[in-house]
C-alpha cells in the first residue's frame, strides 16, 4: 500500500512540471499556465497599478477617518436618544404620556 502510494506521488511530481509552466513578464510579473489557462499574480499587478505613495495615502486617511472624535459622531453611534428613536418608542403616546407604548 505505501509502494503505491509512494509511486503514486512521485510520479505526480515527474508530471506535474510538464503541465504547469512560469512566463516571467517584461514587467516582472509571473504568469502560471496550468493546461493553457492562465493564472496572472494579481497581488503583483495591483502593486504596479497603484504607486507606492498613493497607497500610503490612502491607507492614512482610511485610518483617519475611522478615528473620528467622540464630538463629531452622530447621537446614535454614541447611544444618546434621537427624535425619531423616541417617536418610535412611544408610539402614539409621543408627546401625550410619559408611558411609551413600546418598551
Amino acid at each position: 500500500m505505501k509502494r503505491i502510494s509512494l509511486l503514486a506521488s512521485l510520479g505526480l511530481c515527474v508530471a506535474l512540471p510538464l503541465l504547469a509552466h512560469a512566463e516571467t513578464a517584461a514587467t516582472g510579473c509571473t504568469e502560471v499556465t496550468v493546461d493553457g489557462y492562465k493564472a496572472p499574480d494579481y497581488g503583483c499587478l495591483s502593486q504596479q497599478m497603484g504607486s507606492d505613495s498613493d497607497a500610503a495615502k490612502a491607507s492614512r486617511k482610511n485610518r483617519e477617518a475611522q478615528n473620528v472624535p467622540v464630538q463629531k459622531r452622530p447621537p446614535h453611534q454614541v447611544g444618546l436618544a434621537t427624535p425619531a428613536a423616541t417617536g418610535t418608542r412611544m408610539g402614539n403616546t409621543f408627546g401625550v404620556s410619559v408611558k411609551p407604548q413600546r418598551p
